[in-house]
């Protein structure tokens, strides 16, 4: 995945509206995690969030995306060895044992919010586990170097070096991005770099940073529907996600409740 968007500097007054975007947002995906269990189906998840995002009058920017077709959710729901672009289906069964990952995106006054977690269906395996706390904790080892005068090598490379600290592998085509008024913006944010390369970091820069995360190997494939990625060889996945800004105070999360 290789491009690069124009970088868009958000005003003070863009980040407030990005944060009540984000606050949506989180609200959508806390109510995809409640409805997590044995037994629900993946478009259960999806049907959850769309009712948070009916009930604020806005949209997700997922849906109708431009690809192979028009995304046709909402959401994406991957499951187990699905790293991304899962399409939610009233077929597919969640069952115990199961992580399920939902990503979702919020559109508030022209504004997007995105955001993903990884959580088990029930009670999960010590690896699966592990691999969920690896995941979100290389999310925020990426957050703290969100910091004006840094640069996104910095921010890439804080969450390779976590992961693979822990025997793990980041994907290398799939990456974080600039967030605004469209949902990819620049810059482009891999989960691999050096540091002190790349973009330079300013205030008013707003950036969904999304490690992606696997067990047994960085290949991956597209699956026969042409949205879903998964891991080559089968092995789990995870992806956590926030949208966060670049400020004086360093970087601020937007995409929590």
């Amino acid at each position: 995945m290789t491009w690069e968007r124009q970088i868009n500097i958000k005003s003070a007054q863009e980040i407030k509206i990005m944060r009540e975007a984000g606050r949506i947002d989180a609200e959508a995906l806390a109510a995809a995690r409640a409805a997590i269990r044995p037994g629900a189906t993946t478009a259960d998840l999806n049907a959850a969030a769309e009712e948070v995002l009916k009930k604020y009058g806005v949209y997700s920017p997922f849906k109708n995306y431009p690809g192979p077709y028009p995304y046709p959710a909402s959401t994406c729901v991957s499951v187990n060895e699905e790293l991304v672009h899962g399409i939610a289906s009233p077929k597919r069964k969640l069952k115990e044992g199961d992580i399920v990952t939902v990503d979702c995106g919020a559109v508030y006054e022209g504004y997007v919010g995105d955001a993903a977690f990884t959580a088990g269906v029930g009670e999960i395996s010590p690896a699966a586990q592990r691999l969920l706390e690896v995941t979100e904790r290389a999310l925020y080892e990426g957050i703290a170097k969100m910091v004006a005068g840094n640069h996104v090598g910095d921010v890439s490379y804080a969450v390779q070096s976590y992961v693979e600290s822990q025997g793990m592998y980041v994907t290398r085509e799939y990456t974080g991005h600039g967030v605004g008024r469209q949902m990819h913006e620049g810059p482009q944010v891999p989960n691999y770099g050096i540091p002190g390369r790349g973009v330079l970091l300013r205030e008013g820069m707003t950036i969904a940073l999304e490690p992606m995360v696997l067990l047994g190997t960085a290949a991956t494939k597209v699956m026969a529907d042409q949205w879903t990625v998964t891991s080559w060889d089968g092995s789990l996945t995870a992806h956590f996600e926030h949208t966060a800004a670049i400020t004086a105070n360093g970087p601020l999360i937007l995409t929590e409740l």
